[in-house]
């Protein structure tokens, strides 16, 4: 009987270690090469994160690997190690559920980028070519993939030559007046590279400036263009002030005057600390249609801007001297602040440009005017005599 009651432990403990195995778990998954197919005898090895513990296998002919005995629900961290150099990597559990095998494709990996780094660049010292030696470990794909970048490098490179090429020679022409010749070299800049603000707007001054040299309707279209070239470089950077002030100029030299007022506000309000010379060129927009009252506001919100702006009191002081009265002995009176506009801008000494006009004007506006013509060159009477 106790014979008996041992069989049956012995029996119940086979039974469990026989549990006890059916509870390990595996990791398995499969390696393919930088060239895409199945790598054998890569070295896998195995790092347990929550305890510290080091595995490996390799993979076999067909790239496949498998370690078994694991325990359930342990985390790893799964390495490809090709010559001695960790290629790839991936964290996987080991479960006792069937899964999806791990999958590396050393073609995807940073390793892989690396090595087609590396021999980009040494094929571009090498005068663009991919010599056998750079080949090697390269798939076909990355071959394919760096023979078609040095391809779009060679062509960027072309083009990038030809852009500066065409810039600098309308600029050039630019400085020499020939404007014709930068009309032609800009729009060919303009078609290499049709993002670049900087070509737009000079493009546009040089029709501009071209169309002076042009008549009726050939002037008109030269205009056009001019205008159309800025709006394309308003399209390309629309907060930028600097451009919609230039636009605005070009708008008044055209005698387009409340597109300009419109322009030149803008620019204003994108650009506040540069407001002072936005409204001090819409003050001279508004003097030079005759709108002088209008004018003067300008040239105060200038003031109120860049308390600093020299010029615009000057201009304030021209547009409050068009007021001056005169009675009929010639003596002028000067509206109030005229004096003193002009004497602020002289305050300023080298920043006031109209320094000599403002002196004149004081001197004139504090003094009083012959009415009398007096030719100089008349001949004196004749004296008697003693």
């Amino acid at each position: 009987m106790k014979f008996r009651n041992l069989l049956a432990t012995i029996a119940v403990m086979v039974l469990l270690a026989a549990a006890a195995l059916a509870q390990t778990a595996k990791l398995e998954g499969d390696v393919n090469g930088f060239d895409g197919k199945p790598l054998a005898g890569a070295i896998v090895k195995f790092h347990r994160i929550d305890i510290p513990t080091d595995l490996q296998t390799k993979s076999d002919k067909k790239g496949h690997f498998i370690y078994m005995g694991l325990a359930p629900g342990s985390s790893y961290k799964v390495t490809i190690v090709i010559d001695g150099k960790e290629i790839d990597s991936q964290t996987a559990h080991a479960s006792l559920n069937e899964q999806d095998p791990m999958r590396f494709d050393l073609a995807k990996s940073k390793a892989a980028k690396d090595m087609q780094d590396a021999a980009l660049n040494k094929a571009i010292q090498s005068g663009g070519q991919i010599t056998p030696e750079m080949e090697k470990g390269l798939s076909s794909e990355q071959k394919d993939a760096i023979e078609k970048k040095l391809k779009d490098d060679a062509e960027s490179i072309k083009k990038h030559k030809e852009l500066n090429d065409d810039y600098a020679a309308g600029m050039t022409a630019m400085d020499q007046k020939q404007y014709d010749v930068a009309v032609a070299s800009l729009e060919k800049a303009s078609t290499l590279d049709p993002k670049q603000t900087a070509i737009w707007v000079n493009l546009a001054d040089a029709y501009l400036a071209d169309s002076a040299k042009k008549t009726g309707a050939d002037k008109a279209a030269e205009i056009q263009k001019g205008m159309d070239a800025y709006g394309k470089a308003i399209e390309l950077k629309p907060d930028e002030a600097a451009i919609h002030n230039n636009y605005g100029n070009a708008l008044a030299k055209t005698g387009k005057y409340p597109e300009a007022m419109a322009e030149m506000t803008k620019a204003a309000q994108i650009d506040p600390p540069g407001a002072g010379k936005y409204y001090y060129n819409l003050g001279a927009i508004l003097t030079n249609t005759g709108q002088t009252d209008a004018a003067f506001d300008f040239f105060q919100k200038a003031i109120d801007a860049d308390p600093n702006y020299a010029d615009a009191y000057y201009q304030r002081g021209v547009c409050l001297a068009a007021k001056a009265k005169s009675d009929e002995s010639g003596k002028i009176t000067p509206a109030p602040g005229t004096v003193e506009a002009f004497q602020k801008c002289l305050s300023f000494g080298d920043k006031c440009t109209h320094a000599q006009e403002a002196k004149d004007l004081i001197s004139q506006l504090t003094g009083s005017v012959e009415t009398d013509f007096k030719d100089p060159n008349a001949k004196k009477p004749a004296t008697k005599k003693k």
